[in-house]
């Protein structure tokens, strides 16, 4: 089932994956309208909590994460380095997917402050669309923004 789920996860993440082949660094300071975060934030946060689900949800203890973005609680305009945000990003693609396969029983409820109560596969559903929601919000932002 594991190999089944990371599919499923790979798939989807291409939505952001497809974004992060085509962004320059000169995109990472775009804004779209009134909203408060720019792209680099988007791909900062993204890869950030993927590392917090993979460590804190699915208990891979050799994560190495320091949520910035939810630390300052918003977009604090630093996130311009390109390859740096590709690093991480792909750095919690791996982390992620290490997670995953290691999963013996997605049945098991996990709780957490920020969702609550629920079972492993919930969360597993949790992670793919947190990475799917924010991904539209950096397209639009590349298509948009200034």
């Amino acid at each position: 089932m594991n190999e089944q789920l990371i599919e499923l996860w790979k798939e989807g993440r291409t939505r952001f994956t497809q974004l992060l082949d085509k962004i320059t660094e000169a995109d990472l300071v775009k804004k779209h309208g009134e909203s408060p975060n720019s792209a680099g934030f988007l791909i900062r946060h993204i890869a950030e909590v993927e590392l917090l689900f993979a460590k804190n949800v699915f208990g891979l203890a050799e994560v190495k994460i320091t949520a910035k973005t939810l630390i300052a609680g918003k977009d604090t305009g630093e996130w311009t380095a390109l390859d740096e945000l590709k690093q991480f990003s792909a750095y919690a693609a791996e982390m992620l997917e290490k997670a995953i396969q290691m999963q013996e029983d997605w049945s098991v409820s996990i709780e957490t402050k920020e969702f609550g109560k629920k079972t492993k596969a919930a969360a597993f559903g949790r992670i793919v669309t947190h990475t799917a929601y924010h991904s539209g919000q950096l397209a639009l932002i590349l298509k948009y923004g200034s």
